[in-house]
């Protein structure tokens, strides 16, 4: 007979969580979310939703992003890389308009402060906001929108437009260089690509 949950048995640490692979944000969700941080003038967290949307990035790379690695100057430049905490390769990605135009309204913050890294966080015990305190910003803004915060994270952030891009296209080598993903079977996983996905590309091909 199975030990019931109790004093001799732990609780696993999933109860009641939601746990698996985090919702990308949609389209309208992106629009929604962004009218609300202009609304609120809240520069920072602006430049970090934008940039987050643009970058793909994990979580580990965007809070510690630095001026030099997207600004020339006063200036943010169209492309930047860095070089990935996990694999220790570099990635590019494309900085759009929008995101630059509220990064350089960010950077006239910034330059008072003498800060190194684009997002320095607000406590004196680390230069950067940490993973926790981007984490809880997620789930602010899906939350501010009506969305249910169990079903998003920072990975949504990274496959937001990743997973438009693949939509758009069907073009995984694509999406596997963006994400800076060592195998394409990476992207597969990632992007949740099921076989009726990959029959339907197949069919908008003929030879």
């Amino acid at each position: 007979m199975p030990t019931p949950i109790g004093k001799d048995r732990p609780q696993p640490w999933n109860k009641g969580l939601l746990v698996g692979q985090k919702r990308p944000l949609e389209p309208k969700h992106v629009w929604s979310i962004r009218v609300r941080l202009e609304i609120a003038r809240s520069r920072r967290d602006l430049a970090i939703f934008n940039l987050a949307i643009d970058s793909k990035l994990r979580a580990c790379d965007l809070v510690k992003l630095r001026l030099d690695d997207v600004c020339s100057g006063l200036k943010v430049r169209h492309r930047a890389t860095i070089v990935q905490k996990k694999t220790g390769r570099p990635v590019q990605f494309e900085i759009t308009e929008q995101s630059r135009n509220s990064v350089e309204a960010l950077l006239l913050m910034l330059r008072t402060t003498g800060s190194r890294y684009l997002f320095p966080s607000r406590l004196h015990a680390s230069p950067h906001i940490s993973i926790r305190q981007y984490a809880r910003l997620v789930h602010r803004w899906v939350k501010s929108i009506g969305l249910d915060s169990a079903s998003y994270g920072t990975h949504s952030m990274r496959r937001t437009k990743a997973a438009q891009i693949y939509r758009k296209t069907g073009n995984l080598r694509a999406v596997q260089l963006l994400l800076g993903h060592t195998k394409l079977e990476s992207t597969v996983r990632y992007l949740g690509i099921e076989v009726d996905d990959a029959l339907n590309i197949a069919e908008q091909v003929e030879l």
